[in-house]
């Protein structure tokens, strides 16, 4: 096996050539453990560790390795083991806010080319969320596509609905239909996965992700549970994330169910996720038009004449209005951790004086 086939492309081979450590290797992050990760390179697939100086030099959680990053490595033990020194640029990325109250980013993976945003038809279609799921991924230059599972479950007629509904909000992604019971669709999504690519599956708990991964491998290699029939909600399977390379040469990242898609720091997602919206607001009055209340706001004249729907309005406000709250709130913990840590610095000089 090549580098290439890994998706070392042309971008990272001239990232890699500008990192100044002729004494590493390179090598693909392919799990995150607690404290330790699994690297994959030419010829085989090693338990890692970080070194103390990349863990000193790190500002954040998000500047240490995450499942696609491409690491800068030593080898040691006849090539058993390795030390992570660094890491390259990295060409895209899926994050979240950090669940709960701590506002900070959270990492998921990098270096995707594609992520398989995975809805089901019944009881998880749900276009709000959708579009939460389609700014994280435009915020980090991934190409959106939209999987239906659960097409069994409902009538043709039901399906056309769906996909309707999605393209009357304006989602213009690629859209695909399947299910994981009969096998509808399957083999679609699997000519969709190109050699030397990596693809993201994303989604939540009980839509059939971890299924649909074993069947485009072909044999259970990961383990699934049922659903409630009731609500259609399932419990998390897929535990930690982590990067199978397939027979086709396409690699695969499968991801925990997220129950929180909160949005930090996202304007450019969120503008490309509304990109309708966007466009109707170059005819604004006002330059700096919110959309509120504003005299000669063409996106409300739009709502008012049904060209928008509200729906779709008020979730542009709602998603807006959170990454914007929660990025002055990062911004300024950051602020305080900086000042926080020159302080510190300054109080062991006096020290030592």
């Amino acid at each position: 096996m090549k580098l290439i086939t890994l998706g070392f492309d042309l971008w990272f081979q001239d990232k890699r050539s500008e990192a100044r450590r002729p004494d590493c290797n390179v090598a693909r992050v392919t799990a995150v453990h607690r404290d330790s990760y699994l690297v994959r390179n030419e010829n085989s697939e090693v338990f890692a560790e970080l070194a103390g100086s990349f863990v000193y030099s790190a500002d954040s959680s998000i500047d240490l390795p995450s499942v696609g990053d491409w690491a800068l490595v030593q080898f040691h033990n006849d090539d058993t083991f390795a030390i992570i020194h660094g890491l390259l640029p990295r060409k895209s990325f899926l994050r979240r806010k950090t669940p709960g109250k701590k506002i900070d980013y959270q990492m998921i993976a990098v270096n995707i080319d594609s992520a398989l945003i995975v809805q089901a038809c019944d009881f998880d279609f749900n276009l709000r969320r959708l579009e939460r799921y389609l700014v994280m991924v435009n915020e980090g230059s991934i190409e959106p596509i939209l999987l239906l599972t659960k097409s069994d479950l409902v009538s043709a007629e039901k399906l056309e609905q769906r996909i309707s509904e999605v393209r009357q909000a304006n989602i213009k992604c690629k859209v695909l239909p399947l299910s994981n019971v009969t096998g509808f669709g399957v083999d679609q999504v699997r000519q969709l996965l190109e050699p030397g690519k990596t693809y993201c599956l994303v989604g939540s708990s009980g839509v059939g992700k971890t299924t649909l991964l074993n069947h485009i491998i072909g044999r259970d290699l990961f383990e699934t549970n049922t659903v409630r029939a009731s609500d259609g909600k399932g419990r998390h399977t897929t535990a930690q994330r982590q990067l199978i390379v397939l027979e086709q040469g396409a690699m695969l990242i499968d991801t925990p169910g997220m129950r929180e898609l909160g949005l930090l720091g996202a304007s450019e997602g969120v503008n490309k996720g509304f990109e309708d919206i966007i466009e109707l607001s170059m005819a604004c009055r006002y330059a700096d038009c919110r959309h509120t209340q504003e005299s000669d706001c063409a996106v409300l004249t739009a709502i008012t004449n049904g060209e928008l729907s509200e729906e779709r309005y008020y979730s542009y406000l709602k998603l807006r209005k959170e990454s914007e709250h929660y990025e002055m709130s990062y911004l300024d913990k950051r602020k305080k951790d900086r000042a926080f840590g020159r302080f510190i610095k300054t109080a062991k000089k006096n020290m030592k004086r």
